[in-house]
């Protein structure tokens, strides 16, 4: 069996810093602000608080307990742990598992990924500016009718990726991270002063937080759970990786809060910092990844000062789309460098090279493959092309998978004493309340998402 890692984070607050930006991605930035809008408002958000705090935490926190008692990839942890507390070691496909979780959501992600930093350097360079909503909507059509742009950018930002991973944690990774994540948070609060002074404010305020219990429903339960449970990244072995390089000394529980409270945060100020300027310019709240690369852009070339604001956001959306790329390809790298033979550089470069191969599926199902279904002859896959299919594997069925296991494992199947000495809270009440939530809470939730997405 492979040998524990060397590899480890100067201390706490990197380690949040990290985490927070491996959860925070391009899904924050509209996906959840325009769910929380159309479902209830605040009361979505006490719904998604107490998903965050009692389902998506503990799995956090199972994840937390296994990657640093074993310090190790998580294939390599959960066959160590499992034998050491004589259980089978094909607990380690739960690890493999989300290793093809990284290696497929990365392949696509640094696709989009990819517009984000095309849309950066139209914006710095004006070639958005003063055109009109037709024409914004016709250039972003283009560009992905266009397989060789997007697969240049799909390149730069692999081989971004890939440089940062190769550095190795402290010196990768964590630097990165330390400038990264207080950007990103800077330039989001300087967003929403912006919009707060400039724009509908309080009708976006009113759109994202005024309680409709009308709109809560079973659904949207759901919703908030899975939204919950997806947005700080668990189920697939990158916080079990991350929390690998963590000092015996930083409190998990602490730590899983603040990483839940902090990706949380951002979403919310996300939100106070685009629909003020969606609903200024009446603009469609509902666009998805659209609302982004054409509505807010229709708005951008529109307003005084356009390019510098644009600019900005964009940025802001490459740092985390930066952050959360580095969590996936670390998560595969840290496995494939335990082979005695393969440096971290060389690991980092083969997955990165893979994943960008795997890449131009994605690329090439927004243009010479948008109307092909390879399982068209089923009803639920009838639309669905290469990349949506990719998408709906990994979403629907792999993460939650995941998240069901990596709980039901820690919570049954790892000795009481290590649980109790990882988390440092005692054999108390709070140990027993996490257990319990742990054990069976947190895997009924997921699953009940689970058969949710699936019907």
């Amino acid at each position: 069996m492979a040998g524990r890692t060397t590899e480890s984070w100067s201390g706490r607050a990197a380690f949040i810093l990290a985490s927070i930006g491996a959860a925070v991605g391009l899904g924050n930035i509209w996906k959840f602000p325009y769910t929380l809008g159309n479902s209830g408002g605040s009361a979505f958000v006490l719904i998604y608080v107490l998903a965050m705090l009692l389902i998506a935490t503990p799995i956090m926190l199972s994840e937390m307990v296994i990657g640093r008692h074993a310090r190790m990839s998580a294939p390599s942890a959960m066959k160590k742990v499992a034998l050491e507390n004589g259980t089978s070691g094909w607990w380690q496909a739960v690890g493999w598992m989300g290793q093809l979780v990284q290696l497929l959501v990365l392949s696509f992600y640094s696709v989009i990924a990819g517009w984000t930093m095309a849309y950066l350097f139209k914006s710095i360079s004006g070639g958005l500016h003063g055109l009109s909503p037709a024409e914004i909507g016709s250039d972003f059509d283009a560009f992905l009718h266009d397989p060789s742009w997007m697969i240049l950018w799909h390149f730069l930002f692999t081989a971004l990726t890939v440089f940062v991973v190769s550095r190795g944690v402290r010196i990768g990774l964590e630097r990165v991270v330390r400038v990264l994540m207080p950007g990103l948070f800077v330039m989001l609060v300087g967003l929403v002063v912006y919009a707060a002074v400039n724009f509908e404010f309080v009708a976006a305020t009113q759109y994202l937080f005024s309680a409709d219990l009308s709109k809560i429903t079973p659904g949207v339960v759901l919703a908030a759970v899975g939204q919950a449970f997806f947005s700080v990244n668990v189920g697939v072995g990158a916080v079990l990786t991350y929390t690998a390089y963590l000092p015996r000394e930083v409190n998990l529980m602490q730590s899983a809060v603040a990483v839940a409270i902090g990706d949380t945060l951002i979403a919310l100020l996300a939100g106070l910092a685009i629909f003020p300027i969606v609903f200024t310019y009446g603009l469609n709240p509902s666009e998805g990844p659209g609302l982004i690369f054409v509505t807010l852009s229709t708005a951008f070339a529109a307003m005084p000062g356009g390019n510098i604001i644009s600019a900005a956001f964009f940025l802001m959306l490459l740092f985390a789309a930066l952050t959360s790329s580095i969590s996936m390809l670390e998560t595969t790298t840290a496995r494939a460098s335990e082979i005695s033979w393969l440096s971290r550089p060389k690991a980092a470069t083969l997955i990165g090279a893979c994943t960008f191969l795997l890449g131009l599926v994605t690329v090439l199902s927004f243009s010479k493959w948008e109307f092909v279904y390879p399982l068209g002859n089923f009803a639920t896959f009838a639309d669905k092309t290469p990349f949506d299919l990719i998408d709906y594997l990994v979403s629907n069925i792999l993460m939650p998978l995941g998240g069901m296991l990596y709980a039901l494992f820690a919570g049954w199947f790892v000795a009481r004493k290590t649980l109790v000495y990882e988390l440092d809270v005692g054999d108390g009440m709070l140990f027993r309340f996490w257990l319990l939530l742990t054990r069976v809470v947190a895997p009924v939730a997921v699953a009940a998402v689970f058969v949710y997405n699936l019907s």
